[in-house]
């Protein structure tokens, strides 16, 4: 096979306890990952991969296709590496089971840039922020990337630093700089929202998943800094479309509505 997507599904969430079994309007949301996931055209397979027998019977239920992994697995990719390990496929997308309005078009961008361009190791997209608080919010994930698209670096920092964008002032105790924002009218500012789908050469799937996590892994809370760290090649591509990923309640909350 050329492409497959596998869905990581982990029922124990500590923000949103069973999590793909939330009901969205009489489906359960790991249903509309899914069914999205099944329209790309690019992708030959569609897997769900979960170590809880609920999720797994669920999906069953709507006549997905699901397998049952070992539920010692620190990360959603090391649970797709155990799924792919033994199969015949050059990319494997990592499609992450919260997100209900992710569009096949996005999968299929994302599987584009692997077929395209033999350098990369790694594929994944960015959307330009357009809502300036997105800049300061640090779940919402910052890409920064080369004239070619490679990736140089993500943060939930601002980055890049546009240095005039920040009036930098002593605090009170001479111990700390609090950073003011603001952006001027003039704009010429931009900044990219990383959107966590990505695709592997299956060969480097397996290879990171055999890697400890980094220290900039470890700092910033992002896998994909493990890649970077080791030397991988990440190219980025800007999509036109954006997702609503359901971590919290008010997500739910929000794609529920999105979605009526």
């Amino acid at each position: 096979m050329k492409a497959i997507v596998v869905i990581p599904a982990r029922h124990g969430s500590t923000r949103l306890p069973g999590k793909p079994l939330v009901d969205i309007h009489g489906r359960p949301l790991i249903q509309y990952v899914y069914e999205n996931a099944r329209k790309a055209r690019l992708s030959e397979k569609v897997i769900v991969a979960t170590d809880d027998r609920r999720v797994f019977d669920a999906v069953k239920a709507f006549g997905g296709d699901v397998v049952m992994t070992s539920p010692e697995h620190p990360s959603g990719t090391d649970r797709i590496a155990e799924v792919v390990k033994d199969m015949s496929v050059e990319v494997v997308v990592n499609l992450q089971g919260d997100e209900p309005m992710i569009r096949p078009d996005m999968i299929d961008e994302v599987i584009t840039i692997l077929f395209e361009d033999k350098r990369a190791h790694m594929g994944t997209l960015v959307k330009r922020i357009d809502d300036i608080a997105d800049v300061m919010n640090p779940n919402v994930v910052k890409a920064v990337f080369d004239k070619e698209g490679f990736a140089l670096y993500f943060s939930r920092l601002p980055v890049p630093f546009y240095r005039d964008m920040f009036a930098i002032n002593p605090h009170e105790s001479d111990k700390e700089v609090v950073f003011q924002f603001s952006c001027p009218s003039d704009g010429g500012y931009r900044f990219f929202k990383h959107i966590g789908i990505y695709s592997y050469r299956k060969d480097v799937l397996l290879q990171l998943t055999g890697i400890p996590p980094t220290e900039l892994e470890i700092a910033e809370r992002l896998e994909q800094l493990r890649a970077l760290q080791e030397g991988f090649k990440i190219k980025i591509k800007e999509t036109a479309y954006d997702t609503v990923g359901v971590d919290t309640e008010e997500d739910l909350i929000r794609v529920r509505e999105l979605l009526g």
